[in-house]
């Protein structure tokens, strides 16, 4: 079967580091499709510390840091969310990728704006740094609780998503953005929830999460827009070449970032 081929793909909050991360789905995904331009589009990480990422953390990593090499022909852009701070210029040298704090581009005489969204939640904006410490802590002790710690964590991520009134606070400061910016498009992460509106014919997307039971991305083609349901294949694993690529990737990744070559093979297939 042939895969898909898109101008554009997106997704957001992957939270590598953190229990409900899928990551591997993510990583499957990617080997799926093929796409001249990749956007990660803000909150690729749970926070800073890097020893909670688990195996497949770091096969996501090296393969991105894989699809950045220019022989690839593939544009890889990452746009920082708020649990990417500290982390964004430190990581886009070591998978060789730039950071935006938004990213624009144009096609078809049409102008896309993508920024992940934070910037219109006025209550993260005014307790970022309580939301990155002690809240932070206390949503991944949840997870660790037991097996059905992953499970609490999504209710709880979809309770505060409501309880705030997150989606449609940051789709309405999100349309007016892209208006002022001048975009007919605008495509954003951090909600948590896959949703699209329009306004004064403008388009807005919301890329959902790769911690959600039903994670998505998604394309452009031309001015083509989709929202995709990632579900998984089961032909969808590494060939031994691919292996033995990405535990050199990864080594070398986890060496950088201060851990040990060996922690960061160990933390590929131990």
């Amino acid at each position: 079967m042939d895969m898909p081929i898109y101008d554009v793909a997106i997704i957001s909050d992957l939270h590598l580091g953190s229990e409900v991360s899928r990551a591997r789905e993510a990583l499957d995904m990617l080997r799926t499709i093929r796409f001249k331009r990749l956007i990660l589009l803000g909150d690729m990480f749970c926070d800073l510390n890097f020893r909670r990422l688990k195996k497949e953390h770091w096969q996501f990593l090296s393969y991105i840091r894989k699809l950045s090499n220019p022989k690839r022909d593939v544009e890889v852009v990452w746009v920082e969310g708020n649990h990417d701070f500290g982390l964004s210029d430190v990581m886009s040298h070591l998978v060789g990728v730039p950071v935006y704090q938004e990213y624009t581009w144009e096609s078809g005489g049409e102008r896309y704006l993508a920024i992940h969204g934070h910037q219109f939640d006025n209550f993260i904006v005014k307790n970022h740094l309580f939301m990155g410490g002690l809240a932070a802590v206390i949503y991944l002790s949840i997870q660790k609780v037991n097996a059905k710690g992953k499970q609490v964590a999504r209710l709880i991520d979809r309770l505060n998503t409501r309880w705030q009134r997150l989606t449609p606070k940051v789709a309405e400061g999100a349309l007016s953005y892209a208006g002022s910016r001048g975009a007919t498009h605008v495509f954003c992460g951090h909600t948590h929830e896959a949703t699209t509106r329009t306004r004064d014919r403008i388009y807005y997307y919301n890329s959902g999460a790769w911690t959600n039971s039903r994670p998505i991305y998604i394309s452009v083609s031309g001015r083509e827009v989709t929202i995709h349901e990632y579900f998984e294949r089961a032909d969808c694993r590494y060939t031994g070449e691919e292996r033995r690529e990405v535990a050199s990737a990864a080594a070398a990744i986890a060496f950088e970032t201060g851990l040990s070559a060996d922690a960061g093979y160990e933390g590929i297939f131990g």
